[in-house]
């Protein structure tokens, strides 16, 4: 059977054709400077390190922006005591404390891996995304009984303009947070990040029909106010439906099927290798990683095939993004008459 392959950049001994070698001092500064990618292990946790920084500064960003927004309109409901402005107040509220459980989950996702957790706590994100999930239901369901409730017990809603204001600043502060959320975590790859962002979208929308409930309650229609509210239950219902799709993909380890293609384009280019066999990705928080079986000439040496492994994980490094490492295995092309180099493992695998 052909030898498993595990390389990691930096953790062999072996020498390595690139700029940012093993030497020290100005050469190898001057030439981590001009050479655009690094692969050595050092190396690749800075940028796991930066984007995991950028999604912590865009949680605690979005926190105080939505904080200050719900705390607005908090006010502003005490006073004239709209259900829809309600709803929406804790949604926005709701939204805010989301970057609880992903704050957590980004400072866990920059421990470093070992003996039982030997893919490191990146998955500790998705999780996260499962609360953010389960968030959105529960202001779903608070909103929902809450216009309930008025349509059964109407009553005038006040201080009409002071509402409409609110509703305004809250649609303002709402989409400021899910374009920064949604650039960020497109950015660094975080699917709860996006699931986040997705949410404050939908609570700027929800914020804007604050104002429909304000213009029927203006005119003398008490039913406006709590419709909105379950108009606004209806939205959460929508964003709550694309926030757990994709969260619960990623749990599942889906990838977009193009990453997949573009990285079977990769391997097919390197030279040695003549055929792509099994080709896995998967997200363990927001960076990649990727197991595969190559299929190299079946009297290239040990070496030979290593130095094909090699190339093999390096483009894949170059051409799939937020790849951290690839597991490589290389087969033998079979010769005639040859047994089949896996037979033993067959009894070993689901029929």
């Amino acid at each position: 059977m052909s030898e498993r392959h595990p390389h990691q950049h930096g953790a062999h001994p072996h020498p390595h054709p690139h700029p940012h070698g093993s030497s020290t001092g100005p050469r190898r500064r001057l030439a981590h400077l001009l050479s655009p990618h690094s692969h050595d292990t050092a190396d690749k946790v800075d940028p796991a390190l930066e984007s995991s920084a950028r999604g912590m500064r865009a949680l605690w960003v979005s926190l105080a922006v939505l904080g200050a927004t719900a705390l607005a309109q908090a006010g502003v409901v005490a006073v004239s005591g709209s259900v829809a402005l309600l709803g929406d107040t804790v949604h926005n509220a709701a939204d805010a404390l989301t970057a609880v459980p992903l704050g957590i989950a980004f400072v866990l996702g920059r421990r470093a891996a070992n003996r039982r957790f030997t893919y490191g706590y990146g998955r500790a994100e998705d999780l996260a995304g499962l609360v953010v999930v389960l968030v959105i239901a529960a202001s779903a369901v608070f909103a929902g009984w809450a216009a309930v409730g008025r349509l059964l017990d109407p009553r005038p809603v006040t201080h009409l303009p002071v509402v409409a204001v609110a509703a305004l600043v809250g649609f303002a502060g709402n989409e400021w947070v899910a374009r920064y959320r949604i650039r960020v975590g497109r950015e660094i790859g975080s699917a709860a990040l996006v699931a986040d962002g997705l949410h404050a979208r939908t609570d700027g929308f929800t914020s804007l029909a604050v104002l429909l409930g304000a213009a029927g309650s203006a005119l003398g229609w008490r039913a406006a106010d709590p419709l909105v509210g379950l108009a606004i239950t209806a939205a959460i219902a929508l964003v709550l439906r694309d926030a757990a799709r994709e969260v619960f993909r990623r749990v599942l380890d889906a990838v977009d099927p193009a990453l997949v293609d573009r990285a079977e384009r990769a391997v097919r280019e390197v030279p040695g290798v003549r055929e792509v066999g099994e080709l896995r990705l998967r997200w363990i928080g927001h960076r990649l990683r990727a197991e595969l079986a190559v299929v190299v000439d079946g009297e290239a040496t040990v070496r030979q095939a290593h130095a094909i492994a090699v190339a093999t994980e390096h483009a894949l490094l170059h051409a799939v993004p937020r790849l951290t490492a690839a597991l490589v295995h290389a087969d033998p092309a079979p010769a005639p008459g040859e047994t089949d180099p896996h037979l033993a493992l067959a009894h070993h695998l689901p029929a």
